[in-house]
């Protein structure tokens, strides 16, 4: 039975204990979300930590808001549900004449110029409520606005396992005890704070760049949203003027200093890094969200400045503050010089700046490109052989599926991992094994793994499993 409020005690560390429950999850992103979810569904007592005001995290919070079609289970109940209660936004060639092949879309650029064409999005903010109810629905005991701190650990065999999370609430310093802790920050907190070991962000360089690969992760991003833009008169110029890309009204900016220099940075293909991905964009990029003017736009940290936002609170620091400040740069620029964008104005901005390249646990078995491509088998498979496109390796096509083992961190007994925490090499979590439906699918696994080993009494690394659960 969740607990809240009334003292259970004290830990070692003389934090007052206040709850406890069979399932403690960490997070409330898509994995955390579903794993909490599913757990309770299963029969679990279940306490959620998040520190924001509601689940999805870099989909609501962060205003990723990808709509996607479902992949089954509680992924497709979301997708449903947000498009029952009207918060899915799709936008077409009827209302979007020009964008197929556009050069500022972010995800449709690649298109011949004037094809059909659908993308769907959900509204961030309308979703995350649809997400508070479905908690609330199924008795999932969640604790908004708690930031976690640390763990406290017992020897158990030749393993840890954790007793308690400890998290900062507006009322001080306080304690969780559960039998089986799910990590959903996205970023590993977990692991990193319970002392199990974990590949810090920062992945495979090309040969081609002199400086230290390991200081260089993928750059993260803060999303924002832009609304009264009228996209037929920006299109009209790029034609009109021969300006796909806005440059001419760039360079007009950049020669009278109303661009700063981190903003429209010219790309890194040639130095090989990241491909044309995540070095900071030479151009607006922005797709459809919410409703007929409204866009969101991505502003990503500069490469160059090599942040470790997830384990350095500098780092984090200045993304926030300078990224800020590029939006602000940003929109004043657009209002000022791009037709369509005159009564443009900022509508909202991520309550986060996006890591992409955290902390990678090492687990049980850390699935590699190699597995992808050689396609290999697990008798502890969560998931049939499903096909992805791996856009670092060629776009190649490969088919595979994923063991058990990936979800059990190294050293600790009793947490399950989830999304992008998943034991995975950089490659593999980064290209394909980061969205919102397989985040969901994993949060959902270790919701279901959980529920299982608390009611056989066993730490979920004695738990087998043998049957893909999607």
């Amino acid at each position: 039975m969740v607990v809240e409020k009334q003292a259970l005690g004290w830990t070692s560390q003389r934090v007052r204990v206040v709850a406890e429950a069979d399932v403690v999850v960490i997070g409330a992103g898509p994995g955390g979300f579903a794993a909490a979810l599913k757990a309770r569904r299963e029969g679990c007592t279940v306490i959620l930590v998040e520190k924001f005001d509601m689940p999805g995290g870099v989909h609501t919070s962060g205003l990723q808001g990808a709509a996607n079609t479902g992949v089954g289970g509680i992924h497709t109940e979301l997708m449903e549900r947000f498009d029952r209660e009207g918060h899915i936004y799709t936008a077409d060639e009827k209302e979007l004449p020009d964008w197929a092949g556009n050069a500022l879309s972010h995800y449709d650029y690649y298109l011949t110029p004037g094809t059909p064409f659908k993308r769907a999005s959900f509204n961030p903010d309308g979703a995350g409520n649809v997400m508070v109810r479905m908690l609330e629905e199924a008795g999932v005991h969640a604790i908004y606005g708690a930031s976690f701190v640390d763990v406290e650990m017992e020897q158990h065999g030749s393993e840890r396992r954790i007793t308690h999370a400890i998290i900062e609430t507006v009322d001080g310093r306080k304690a969780i005890r559960g039998k089986v802790f799910v990590e959903g920050t996205g970023t590993s907190e977990v692991v990193a704070r319970a002392g199990a070991p974990f590949v810090r962000g920062g992945g495979r360089q090309p040969e081609t760049v002199t400086t230290d690969p390991a200081q260089h992760p993928i750059p993260g991003g803060l999303l924002w949203i832009m609304s009264g833009i009228d996209f037929a008169q920006t299109a009209a110029y790029q034609k009109r003027e021969d300006d796909p890309t806005l440059s001419k009204l760039i360079n007009q900016a950049r020669a009278v200093g109303d661009i700063p220099p981190m903003l429209y940075r010219p790309r890194l293909a040639t130095q090989g890094v990241y491909g044309d991905h995540y070095i900071g964009h030479p151009t607006v990029d922005m797709s459809p969200i919410q409703g007929p003017g409204t866009f969101i736009m991505w502003q990503n940290v500069p490469y160059e400045w090599a942040l470790h936002m997830d384990d350095d609170a500098e780092h984090a620091s200045r993304a926030k503050k300078e990224l800020r400040a590029l939006i602000d740069a940003e929109a004043r620029f657009l209002i000022k010089y791009v037709p369509g964008f005159q009564k443009a104005f900022i509508s909202h901005v991520g309550r986060y700046v996006g890591v992409r390249d955290g902390r990678h646990p090492i687990g049980e078995y850390v699935f590699s490109i190699e597995d992808a491509r050689e396609q290999r088998r697990f008798p502890d498979a969560v998931t049939r052989p499903m096909t992805k496109t791996f856009f670092w390796d060629a776009y190649a096509k490969h088919t595979f599926e994923v063991p058990y083992r990936c979800f059990l961190p190294k050293e600790v007994d009793n947490l399950l991992l989830t999304g992008a925490s998943l034991s995975f090499t950089f490659e593999t979590i980064f290209m394909v094994m980061r969205n919102f439906p397989w985040c969901t699918q994993t949060g959902e696994i270790a919701g279901l793994a959980a529920a299982r080993a608390v009611h056989q009494g066993i730490p979920p690394k004695q738990l087998e499993w043998n049957e893909p659960l999607f």
